[in-house]
Formats: C-alpha cells, structure tokens, sequence
C-alpha cells in the first residue's frame, strides 16, 4: 500500500470544526428529552391530546432511529460535510416549524421531519470525529462527544422547565423549539467555514442500497413502534409487530449477505459484526441506553406527580447527573487509552452504585427533600455514565475502516434509539403497573429503577466478557492511508500499526 504523508490542518481547525459537530449534535439529542415537560404546556396551549403529545415524544425517537444506517451510508458514499450541514439545515427549518405550528397535527408531522433531520445528523458528527483525529486525540474528541450525550439526555428537562417558568404555560413549548434557531443558525454559519472538504472517493463509485434501506426501516419501525407506544396502544396485539421486526431484519440481513457475495456494496458492512470489538461495544451501548435514559423519565414523572416539583425543580433534581456525566466522560477521553474496557467497568459499575443510592434516599427521605438526599447517588451515577458512554463509543468504533464510518456511527447510534424506547416501555410498565394496582408511588419508583439497575448489570456483564478479548485499547486502524489535506481515501488516517 502506498502512503502520502499530509500537511495536516492546524489543529486549533480541527477542534473548532468538532465544536460546530458536537453542538449540533447537543440541540438534536436535547430534543430527546426537553419536550417531556413541555406536554401540559402543549395541551394547555394548543389543545394538544394524550395521542398528539405521545407523537411529539416517540414520533422524534422513531424517525431519528430510522434515519440513522441509511443517512450515515450516504455521508460515507456523498461526502459527510454535506450530510451533517443539510441535516443541520432541516433539523433547524423543522424546529421553527414546530414552534408556529397551528395545530396539533401540524406539530407532530414537523416533528417527524425534525427527527429524520436529527437522524442525518448524528452519525456525520461520529464519521468526522474519526475522519479528523487519530490514537489519543480521537478517544479525547469521542470524550467530548460523550460529554455531548451524557449532559444533553440529562439537561433536557431543566432547560425544558427553564424556559416554561419564564414564558409561562400557554406559550412556553413554543419556545422548547424556537431555542433551537440560534443554535442551528450559528452551527451552520460555523460549518461551512470550518467543516473539512474532504472529495467524494472516485476510483469506486458505490450504488445506494434502497432495498436495504426499505428492508431495514421497516424491521426497526415494527420493533420500536410497539416499545414507543407501549403506553398508548393498550392490549397485547402490538407484541404482534416483533415477530414482524425479526423476519424483516431477518431478510435484510440475508440481503446484505448477498449484496457482499455479489460485490456490491451493502448498506452495512456485515464484516463489522466480525469484529468483536464493534459488536460487543454495540450491545453495551443498546443495554446501558435502555437502563440509563429512563431514570430521567420515570424520575422526573415521580417528583412532580407525587413529590410536587414544579417541572423546573424536576429537572434541577438531574442536574448532578448531568454536570458529573460531563467530567466523567472528559476524563474518561482522557483515560480509556489507558485503560481500555476496564474504564467501561468502573463507569457501569459506579451507574448502578448511583441509582442503588437513588433508591435507598427515596426510601429514607419521603417528600419534598428527596431531591437533596438523591443529589450525592446521582453524582456518582452521573461519573460512571460518563465513564461508560465515551470511552465505549471510542472502543467500538476505533476498528472501523473509515469508509464505513458513518454507517458504523449510525448502526451504534440506532442500537442506542432502540434500547432508549425499549427501556422507556420497560421501566414505565413495572413503574405504572405497581402505581396503578398498588397506589404506592415510592415502591413503583423503586421498582422501576431496580429494572433500569437490571439493565444496566446487563451491560456490565457485556463488558466484563469484553475484558478477555486480548487487545482492549483504542487503536488505530491497521493499515490505513493519510491522504493529502483536504482529501479523503477510501481510509483516510494515518498508516500506523497496532501498539505503534
């Protein structure tokens, strides 16, 4: 293999370029969760039904889950700049949208396109970060993104209940979306200036697997329609839809087997499963979304349905969890060259410790003061998230050949979409079942983060498994081309071995 060394670009560009990702990528994952206490606000204010409201919530997760592969193989094969700036583009069009919306069926068809825009966006942010940095400085800028992800999931419903407090109740969710404008504006003037032009690979051109996408889109759609409408599709014939999801996802993965055979190139590379690394780290990410993202559903409904906080005091209760998930998972940049998965370890280890103690303070501190008591468990759950997130996303990724980058990021990122939504169904059940046939509030909340503990000493059992694997630490791919500044090869990187 030839090697052409490059005059790489300054790297105060570098990281100005990932601050213009990560912040997209902070407003598109701040939609996830800021519009949970903006609910009665929108029935207030727009006469919004319990069906519409469940649309704005699980029609964004939906179609943000569905977008992930199939937008993230075309920034592979088009070119990752223009993915990431005409998603920002839409994301931010369709947020102004959803805040002068008329009605509210208006309301959930924009929201549905916000989502698909969210979707084109995330795994461009994923790509770039290995496109742009190698060894060290890859697993710092995966930190920052785990930042990214630990403190936007957390933050949501403080700068939900932030903004009602000082709009009021009527108009209020209106601005949960019109706070997007400023951000995306300002996002999508920066990146164009300092987002990297790297040309489309011409040797090769690839054709879009479209049956792949409609194959896969309806596998995913029929398994998390039923996870994300648990609560509003009542009886038992929406479980009918995952022996559906199992023969369609079944079928694609049958299709891209052939697709490789014949040479063509597939919408996911099945090879990557070949990798433990890629396929383990996944799995960990699907169990710790389902176990961690509800704490913030379940708990936020039990302080203001029980204990009486306003939403704003709700969402300064997660507060902790939010500002230690950001020092856990800059450190943890820092530290899983180091370490490698036994990082991932401690981080999941400390998540349950933390919400162990969450449970313990409901129990001794009843009423209004529960929120100082859970404050020092959920600093500690906030570390080890912080731990966990992005020193496994470096490690599942860091194998990747950067020509599949993208589709890599959004295969890891649906895997965290439908673990969010299966785990909101899961922990909601035991939650509202135990509320609705017992009456006791205290004993359903615990029950449902004993469920989320569950989930997550799934995920550390994954990771301890992972532990035996021989090389744990992030390494560079094996024999990968640095290509000249401002070009991109099929792996663009630098040509390195492992352990160099």
């Amino acid at each position: 293999m030839t090697t052409v060394q490059a005059r790489p670009a300054p790297d105060n560009r570098r990281w100005k370029a990932l601050a213009v990702c990560l912040t997209a990528g902070f407003i598109s994952l701040l939609d996830t969760s800021i519009v949970n206490v903006a609910l009665p606000s929108m029935e207030r204010g727009l006469g919004a039904s319990e069906a519409a409201q469940s649309w704005v919530v699980s029609g964004y997760a939906l179609t943000f889950g569905l977008a992930l592969v199939p937008a993230g193989r075309l920034g592979d094969m088009h070119g990752r700049r223009q993915a990431f700036l005409l998603g920002l583009a839409v994301f931010t069009l369709a947020s102004a949208a959803c805040g002068l919306a008329p009605g509210p069926s208006w309301l959930v068809v924009f929201r549905l396109i916000q989502g698909t825009a969210a979707g084109m966006v995330a795994p461009q942010t994923s790509g770039l970060i290995q496109q742009m940095f190698q060894g060290a400085e890859r697993a710092k800028a995966f930190g920052l993104l785990g930042s990214v992800i630990g403190v936007s999931t957390a933050v949501g419903p403080l700068a939900g209940g932030l903004l009602i407090d000082a709009v009021g109740t009527d108009d209020g969710w209106r601005w949960v979306f019109f706070v997007n404008l400023p951000i995306g504006v300002a996002a999508f003037a920066a990146g164009l200036r300092l987002l990297p032009r790297f040309p489309v690979p011409t040797a090769k051109r690839e054709t879009f697997d479209l049956f792949g996408v409609l194959l896969l889109g309806s596998g995913v759609m029929a398994l998390m329609l039923p996870l994300v409408q648990e609560q509003q599709w009542t009886g038992r014939e929406k479980w009918a839809l995952f022996p559906v999801a199992a023969l369609l996802l079944a079928a694609f993965w049958r299709w891209e087997r052939r697709q490789g055979r014949l040479g063509r190139a597939p919408l996911v590379d099945l090879g990557l499963f070949s990798l433990r690394s890629f396929t383990l780290g996944a799995l960990i990410s699907l169990t710790y979304f389902a176990g961690f993202t509800t704490v913030f559903f379940v708990y936020t409904l039990f302080l203001q349905n029980t204990v009486g906080y306003s939403a704003l005091a709700a969402g300064l209760a997660v507060l902790p969890f939010a500002a230690a998930s950001a020092v856990g998972a800059a450190a943890g940049g820092r530290l899983v060259v180091r370490y490698g998965r036994k990082l991932v370890v401690i981080g999941l280890s400390g998540v349950a410790l933390g919400l162990l103690g969450v449970i313990v303070a409901v129990e001794l501190v009843p009423g209004r003061g529960v929120g100082w008591a859970t404050a020092l468990p959920m600093l500690i759950g906030g570390i080890g998230s912080g731990l966990t997130v992005s020193p496994n996303t470096t490690l599942t990724l860091t194998r990747v050949p950067i020509r599949r980058a993208g589709a890599a990021g959004g295969v890891l990122q649906t895997g965290q979409r439908v673990g969010s939504a299966a785990g909101i169904a899961v922990v909601g059940s035991v939650y509202f079942a135990h509320l609705a046939n017992h009456n006791r509030s205290t004993t359903a909340i615990q029950l449902g983060l004993l469920t989320a503990v569950g989930l997550i000493l799934f995920a550390l059992v994954l990771a301890v498994a992972d532990l035996r694997e021989r090389h744990v630490h992030p390494e560079p791919e094996r024999a990968v081309e640095r290509v000249p500044s401002g070009a991109e090869g099929d792996d663009a990187g630098e040509t390195v071995r492992p352990g160099s």
